[in-house]
């Protein structure tokens, strides 16, 4: 990984309205842990070195704090306010980053699912390229739908976005300085915006983005899936070891036990 400075800003500003709940979505639980402290571990597992930017609504700083508190002993992280929008959000995160050098990421914080691999994978080719946009391919027929008609439309000339969408500090921070739009829906369409591209990378099916009820029961099975692959990856592990040591020490007893017999001795 570079010496290059790494942050990352989770945006957790959400109400979760589309949830149905009183409570933000970020903070119902999975496995009985929050969904935003599953985040932060991803993220930490992924790239400890990196400086942690939680966005968070200004109404629930103290319920963030709690949070965070249970991690933050071992790893710094700086909360900051959200904006009226996603855009005004992720702009005061960006303010937090006090340099122009160095790699971000922006991640949704109601994906919890984020794997290490798609984490360094980003900023690699952020490194290399200037920004990473995971994205997958669709797997639905896709219809435009206008003026109560309908068209089908090619599916394989879409991809659904995902996040982190990571970029070099000074290209985003550049990028965010214009004014708002009702086109912004991501990070990227903000560099767009710019006339300047962005470089697609694969993302993957399982890093979902929490939104409604049923979203929160494929999380929960994902993690668990998650869960007893690596269990059972241990097992494994474990029967192998067992099985080079039993190797090795009847190897060893059979070289010190030849019972009178020479590997040079003749027939």
């Amino acid at each position: 990984m570079s010496t290059q400075p790494i942050y990352a800003i989770i945006v957790a500003g959400g109400q979760g309205t589309r949830m149905g709940t009183e409570t933000p979505k970020q903070f119902l639980k999975i496995k009985n842990k929050e969904i935003i402290l599953h985040t932060i571990d991803a993220f930490l597992n992924a790239i400890p070195e990196a400086q942690l930017i939680i966005v968070h609504p200004s109404a629930h700083l103290q319920q963030m704090q709690d949070f965070t508190q249970q991690v933050s002993s071992m790893h710094p992280i700086q909360l900051v306010a959200g904006g009226a929008t996603r855009f005004d959000s992720v702009k005061n995160g960006l303010a937090c980053i006090p340099l122009e050098a160095g790699i971000v990421l922006i991640h949704d914080g109601v994906r919890p699912n984020i794997s290490v691999s798609l984490i360094k994978n980003c900023i690699q080719q952020a490194q290399e390229k200037g920004s990473a946009i995971p994205a997958v391919s669709l797997v639905d027929s896709i219809r435009k739908v206008s003026n109560q008609k309908n068209e089908s439309i090619d599916r394989n000339t879409l991809v659904a976005i995902q996040t982190p969408q990571t970029f070099q500090v000074a290209l985003i921070k550049r990028a965010f300085k214009q004014d708002y739009q009702d086109s912004f829906t991501d990070d990227a369409s903000v560099v767009n915006a710019m006339q300047e591209p962005v470089y697609l990378i694969e993302g993957e099916r399982y890093n979902i983005k929490i939104t409604t009820p049923e979203d929160l029961i494929i999380a929960e099975a994902l993690l668990n899936h998650a869960e007893y692959t690596f269990i059972n990856f241990c097992k494994l592990l474990a029967a192998v070891f067992f099985c080079i040591q039993s190797t090795y020490r009847h190897l060893h007893f059979c070289s010190t036990h030849s019972y009178g017999y020479s590997s040079h001795q003749r027939y």
